[in-house]
């Protein structure tokens, strides 16, 4: 019976399809997603795409719901630098970029799930290569498990400090 579960757990490995959500700008990438499919490219499916106004509008509490929610990966697409329509939006994505990537690989999260590209919206190609790379990427990386642990957290008991307990009392 043992060998028949380890078999299944196989099978289901193999067949593993990555779930990205992809929080896409609204003004290049998402125009390059729709020319990649109006030009009929072919690139992995495995992209929910959500549209954004701008790429400095996505907010890192929304990557941690994707990930939360059983995301695999989360990529988030905006201008190039300097090619912003609301003029500095992806620099403000850049800096939540950073202080997201480092939150999120504290928490155990590999960099490699989370990701940040510029794509106009006059570069299809680089988009399908973006999202089949991504993919291939978490393919080898496997499922996601962020599950909670079994044990519970030990949390000690803080003791209050004398002198505010005395002026509280006071």
């Amino acid at each position: 019976m043992l060998e028949v579960t380890d078999a299944r757990e196989v099978a289901v490995d193999q067949a593993f399809e990555p779930t990205i959500v992809a929080f896409f700008c609204n003004w290049c990438t998402y125009l390059a997603a729709d020319l990649a499919g109006t030009s009929r490219m072919k690139y992995a499916p495995n992209a929910r795409v959500i549209r954004v106004m701008c790429s400095g509008r996505v907010d890192p509490q929304f990557v941690f719901d994707a990930f939360a929610r059983g995301a695999d990966g989360v990529l988030i697409g905006g201008c190039h630098p300097g090619d912003c329509h609301y003029q500095e939006g992806n620099y403000k994505a850049l800096r939540r970029y950073q202080l997201t990537k480092r939150l999120l690989t504290d928490l155990g999260v590999e960099p490699e799930r989370f990701r940040l590209e510029w794509i106009s919206a006059a570069e299809a190609d680089r988009l399908r290569d973006v999202m089949n790379e991504m993919t291939a990427q978490i393919k080898a990386l496997g499922r996601a498990d962020f599950s909670v642990p079994d044990e519970p957290f030990d949390i000690p008991e803080l003791e209050p400090e004398p002198e505010i307990e005395e002026a509280v009392v006071s």
